[in-house]
């Protein structure tokens, strides 16, 4: 090696050191690129936008330099100075974020609520005094929180109508919509049927089996292929239309005007536009036209969308007769305004008749896309609001037995609260619904593809609920509903108001479930809800495999189903018994078309569609698609018939096991600790299906390790012992010493001293402590985990990541445990030993010691407060003067070295300082 290759050389520039540009190492990387010239890093941190090297992370250190005529302390005009550049900084920051958090959270919600009431008040006098009351400052919070609501609708009503119409020029508008003539009711609602038929049998096609012997309806028109172009078959002779006519005769004319944009504009617009500089967040003062057009937009929507259908509707309910029923609904406004959308379709669908017939085809065009938005408006209302409504108060009314109630006692809370009551009762319905469509999905994962051809996949990519929507008419969604709420409804009388019957037949004592809740318990209910809500059954359902247990138990009953009624092949298709898997043709003249035939009276696009919009984003597990053939056996019919009897027994089984087997064994289980004494069956069934799930948790793991041998049974038995052991060590600590601690903590220092007086002594319930010192630790444990980089976090995410099989003790005990333990008994031990300890010690009178007892710890915490807020304050001093100083009399910076031996950085001083 000669000497121009031993020479060090810079790792960007490849040159060497000269005086005037010394070679530094300052990192940890050794060899040919450990030197670098600081201008070369200078350049490179500037286009790399990182302080540390890519290589070995270590970070890069510069020591300042300063003017030599730099005193050692600054002046106090210069402090001064500095102080109030920054004071006006902070002065123009508050002023500039107060005005945006004014016009954003007081003048655009008061001004939507002040014209909301102003146009509902229906009189001229209000009209006129608007200007007043928008400066009135009576109820300012109340209408700034309801202005709120309204500003909120309105933009979403926006974003939907911005989102439907990309859905309508995309998707392409409905068939009726783009013929320049209206065609009879009759074709059209063939044509209608047939394109649904089209698009149901995309989602499950037809067996590939030779074509049955019953043809088709003759009444069913042909499916046209639903990616047909909206203009073909258009009548040319209405092309030679003059002037605006023959524009207006195009049907996709809105559509190319849609299109003639420039993209780059819009990008670039795009690009300026941003969050910050709509808002007013940058510093500029652009946010208040924005403010002006979002007043203007959400005025213009509420006289649009709210104030024209509710006066449309509240004439027609005054000139029927029906305002006493609407009025004892509780929810007039709601209703009213239903009713108005419903009768605004009904003139739209009317008005874009009578203007195809008088070739206005630029009215009939809008008037068609008005009534597409208002249908598909309403449609949604139903699906999401009305439909899951009727599913909560179905499962209500039928598990009244259950709790001892009546339906006297559902009508007093409905006067009471109407519209908790009516929430509550939409939740419970969302909640079944979701289920339900959840275990749908579950059987595709099971089932041979094309078993459930009657209900629709909601993980089909072609399946969009929007588009059916716009295309499918009335009757069609009015049919699927009714038949969504016969489904569901017989489920809920099978799985839930039979067994009742039974459990009351059979167990006469077993119900009614306690759900009382007493305000005089010890113990209160509420926190060990929220407990249980929100750390025991999450945990349950996170690591207790249940879905797997359930896909087993539905892949063995199914299996058992379909050899018992040699419905196998029907039921799990041919893959399993015939590898060739060829299609079978005995008495395949009887098989339907799956997917077309019955496509008018197929019961299950209401149950697969019953929510469509609800089901969609969380349902991502998709199971197979396609069809496969199958062995169609004698007495086809006659077998369904049976295997549907056999699956309802299954569920009326299964629901009576679910209603008593958790709640008796907890009952049973909790019997010792509190005798016979009533307790909530919150608590029993969940103490009760913890037990069940460990139960079945210990089974499949035993059968797991039943074929490895006895040698590797009694190692894993040894393994699980000590991971178990471990686990209950940890949980001791950090799920019952730490939460006990937080728990009392919280006690003492917030709820003691504002709920009970001087006068009286406080009681502490340690089992209620340490209910609401788990919420808190949880609620803690996830700020921390959101929040900067420190020790804490750095622990707890160790710990996530090890697990349980995983655990290490000693690390949690030293890192996690142990301090977190000792911050907190210091916290508890410190106030006390100087309130009980030092105080009467100082010779003060007893009033005093009460004082100094009950006062310490909140008083503490203050001095903690601002003891944290001064040092914080001299942090940011610091850095002031710092700042000052580098302003004024900074001139450069000099690159760090990195050394190995004593672990410091050292400077090599170049000849002449580098200046940034």
């Amino acid at each position: 090696m000669d000497t121009a290759e031993e020479a060090d050389i810079c790792r960007v520039c490849r040159s060497e050191g000269t005086l005037d540009k010394p070679l530094y190492h300052p990192c940890v990387c050794t060899g040919s690129i450990k030197f670098i010239h600081q201008e070369c890093l200078v350049q490179w941190l500037k286009h790399s936008r990182k302080e540390y090297c890519e290589l070995c992370k270590h970070r890069f250190a510069f020591t300042p330099i300063y003017s030599p005529d730099m005193p050692s302390r600054l002046p106090i005009q210069d402090i001064c100075a500095g102080l109030l550049t920054s004071v006006g900084t902070a002065i123009r920051y508050w002023f500039h974020y107060t005005l945006v958090a004014f016009a954003w959270l007081g003048v655009v919600p008061l001004t939507a609520c002040r014209i909301y009431k102003c146009l509902f008040t229906g009189s001229v006098s209000s009209l006129l005094t608007l200007p007043l009351d928008m400066l009135s400052t009576e109820n300012l919070l109340a209408d700034c929180l309801q202005g709120c609501f309204v500003v909120t609708c309105t933009l979403c009503a926006f974003i939907s109508l911005v989102w439907l119409r990309e859905q309508i020029v995309h998707g392409g508008a409905p068939q009726w919509l783009e013929q320049h003539q209206p065609p009879p009711p009759n074709a059209a609602g063939q044509a209608n049927e047939a394109q649904a038929a089209g698009q149901g049998a995309a989602d499950e096609p037809p067996a590939a089996q030779p074509a049955p012997a019953e043809p088709p309806a003759q009444n069913e028109a042909e499916p046209e292929p639903p990616d047909v172009p909206p203009d073909q078959g258009e009548d040319p002779e209405l092309e030679e239309e003059e002037g605006a006519a023959a524009e207006d005769a195009d049907p996709n004319n809105g559509a190319q005007d849609d299109m003639n944009w420039n993209a780059l504009e819009w990008d670039r617009a795009a690009e300026e536009l941003t969050w910050e500089r709509m808002l007013g967040l940058d510093g500029s003062l652009v946010f208040l036209e924005h403010v002006f057009w979002v007043v203007s937009l959400n005025t213009l929507f509420i006289l649009v969308f709210a104030f024209c259908p509710y006066h449309i509707g509240h004439f027609s309910v005054v000139g029927l007769g029906f305002e006493e029923y609407v009025q004892a609904s509780h929810f007039e406004g709601l209703i009213t305004t239903i009713v108005g959308y419903i009768l605004l379709a009904m003139t739209l669908i009317l008005c874009h008749g009578l203007a195809a017939l008088v070739r206005f085809q630029r009215s009939r065009r809008l008037l068609g896309v008005c009534y597409i938005v208002v249908k598909v408006s309403l449609l949604v209302v139903v699906e999401i609001g009305v439909f899951p409504l009727i599913c909560g108060w179905w499962l209500d009314i039928c598990s009244l037995e259950m709790f001892d109630a009546s339906l006297k006692d559902r009508e007093l809370s409905f006067k009471s609260a109407p519209g908790t009551t009516m929430f509550l009762h939409w939740l419970v319905g969302m909640v079944y619904v979701f289920y339900f469509a959840s275990f749908i999905l579950l059987l595709r994962e099971v089932l041979r593809p094309g078993v459930l051809w009657f209900l629709r996949n909601l993980n089909d990519p072609d399946f969009n609920p929007v588009q059916e929507m716009i295309h499918l008419p009335i009757y069609r969604h009015l049919r699927r509903f009714i038949l969504s709420v016969v489904v569901f409804g017989s489920i809920v009388l099978l799985m839930l108001w039979l067994p009742i019957r039974l459990i009351k037949l059979l167990l006469p004592t077993f119900l009614p479930y306690n759900v009382m809740l007493y305000s005089d318990a010890p113990v209160s209910e509420l926190s060990l809800e929220l407990l249980l809500l929100q750390v025991v059954l999450p945990a349950l359902l996170e690591q207790g495999h249940t879905r797997q247990w359930l896909k087993g138990l539905v892949r063995a009953w199914t299996v058992s189903a379909g050899y018992l009624l040699d419905l196998h092949s029907y039921l799990l298709g041919e893959q399993e018994d015939n590898d060739a898997n060829q299609p079978v043709n005995n008495n395949n003249n009887n098989n339907p078309p799956h997917g077309h035939q019955n496509n008018n009276n197929n019961p299950a696009p209401a149950v697969g569609e019953g929510l469509h919009a609800a089901h969609q984003a969380i349902l991502q597990q998709g199971g197979p698609v396609g069809f496969q053939p199958y062995h169609r056996p004698l007495r086809f019919p006659f077998r369904i018939v049976l295997l549907i009897a056999f699956m309802c027994i299954t569920l009326l089984v299964a629901s009576l096991v679910c209603l008593t087997l958790p709640v008796f064994t907890g009952r049973w289980l909790m019997s010792f600790w509190t005798g016979n004494s009533k307790i909530h069956e919150l608590y029993t069934a969940a103490c009760g299906l913890y037990v069940c799930w460990l139960s079945i948790r210990g089974v499949t793991v035993l059968m797991a390790w039943m074929p490895q041998g006895r040698t590797v049974i009694m190692r894993k038995v040894q393994e699980w012992t000590l991971m178990i052991l471990k686990t209950l060590v940890v949980a001791l600590l950090v799920a019952g010493v730490i939460p006990l601690l937080l728990g009392l903590l919280f006690e003492l220092v917030i709820v003691a001293p504002l709920r009970v007086p001087l006068d009286q002594t406080p009681l502490f319930y340690p089992w209620q402590d340490w209910a609401l010192g788990v919420l808190h630790a949880k609620i803690i444990a996830a700020i921390t985990l959101m929040g900067p980089q420190w020790w804490l976090k750095t622990v707890i995410e160790q710990v996530y990541a090890n697990g349980i099989r995983n655990i290490d003790l000693q690390f949690i005990i030293r890192k996690l445990a142990a301090p977190v333990i000792s911050v907190l008994l210091l916290s508890l031990c410190v106030p006390y030993v100087i309130a009980a300890g030092v105080v009467p010690a100082v010779g003060v009178t007893p009033e005093m010691e009460i004082l100094m007892q009950r006062r310490i710890y909140p008083f503490l915490l203050m001095v903690v407060s601002l003891i944290g807020i001064l040092s914080f304050q001299i942090r940011q001093f610091k850095r002031l003067y710092e700042h000052i100083k580098n302003d004024k009399y900074l001139v450069g910076q000099r690159l760090v070295n990195y050394e190995r031996k004593a672990g410091r950085g050292s400077s090599v001083p170049p000849p002449n300082p580098v200046a940034e």
